[in-house]
């Protein structure tokens, strides 16, 4: 799969390592393109998002919309996953943002209820961590696909269920501040 990560902080960076190392064929966006070293190329948002499969958004909040204005046309009919977490609005997640900057998208809501550091180790004391997501039934392949490529379970809450995944993000989030911190926190969902 051809996918594109806009964003070079800790979540792009960590989830276009693993993908690439699943076999991906990975590039990651950024306003300033730059040597990645040993990871996958480091290139202008336009060159990663082009002829991809998926665009994977791991921008800071406050560059979303922007993002999605400045680039509307290159996510026309893509599939978008939402990592980014707004915690300065009525809701978490850019759903409402995408569909507005870019109606024929494809919208997942996936990789923003846990840790970067979950990312990089999905395994905590022997167990697989779970990853809550929600996207179009017809991407759930495509999203288990990439879930199971970085390490995690999946775990499908169904079809535009955004608010159930944010509600995963404040719950890790909650328990990561009554732990002292303790990013390495992550969810196992019994029976699935």
């Amino acid at each position: 799969m051809r996918i594109a990560i806009i964003g070079t902080g800790n979540v792009g960076n960590t989830l276009a390592v693993a993908l690439a190392k699943a076999g991906h064929d990975v590039n990651l966006g950024s306003r300033d393109p730059h040597d990645a070293g040993d990871g996958p190329p480091v290139v202008d948002v336009a060159t990663a998002v082009a002829d991809s499969d998926v665009a994977l958004l791991a921008v800071p909040p406050e560059a979303v919309d922007n993002l999605l204005t400045t680039h509307a046309g290159l996510f026309a009919d893509t599939l978008i996953i939402d990592a980014t977490n707004r915690f300065d609005g009525p809701v978490a997640n850019a759903s409402a943002a995408v569909a507005a900057a870019v109606p024929t998208a494809r919208y997942a809501r996936a990789f923003n209820t846990l840790g970067w550091e979950n990312f990089a180790e999905p395994t905590i004391d022997g167990e697989q961590a779970d990853l809550v997501f929600s996207c179009p039934l017809g991407d759930r392949a495509v999203l288990e696909e990439l879930i199971t490529a970085v390490g995690l379970r999946p775990a499908y809450v169904g079809e535009n269920m955004q608010s159930v995944v944010d509600g995963a993000l404040m719950l890790w989030f909650a328990l990561v501040q009554a732990n002292g911190g303790n990013r390495r926190l992550a969810f196992r969902i019994l029976g699935v």
